[in-house]
């Protein structure tokens, strides 16, 4: 399939069991139908409050982590 966009073959990448069509020159994405609805639940589930960040004394606050979410991981290769 070629990208509506520019023309170029789409290239297809699995990330966390969820196929993605992507063309490698304008970097747009393209989705089949219901695997935007995945991303969405994943998401959601993936990103909740974290309560249990352990103070290393108590004279420094505690390091804050970067909140990550499943949408970071699926588009910067950060999924499986």
């Amino acid at each position: 399939m070629n990208c509506p966009t520019d023309g170029t073959r789409l290239e297809m990448s699995e990330r966390s069991g969820i196929e993605i069509d992507y063309c490698p020159t304008c970097r747009g994405v393209w989705l089949d139908r219901g695997e935007l609805d995945k991303i969405i639940e994943r998401n959601e589930l993936s990103v909740r409050p974290r309560d249990d960040v352990p103070r290393r004394n108590e004279h420094q606050p505690p390091k804050k982590k970067k909140k990550t979410s499943f949408l970071s991981e699926l588009f910067e290769g950060g999924g499986d």
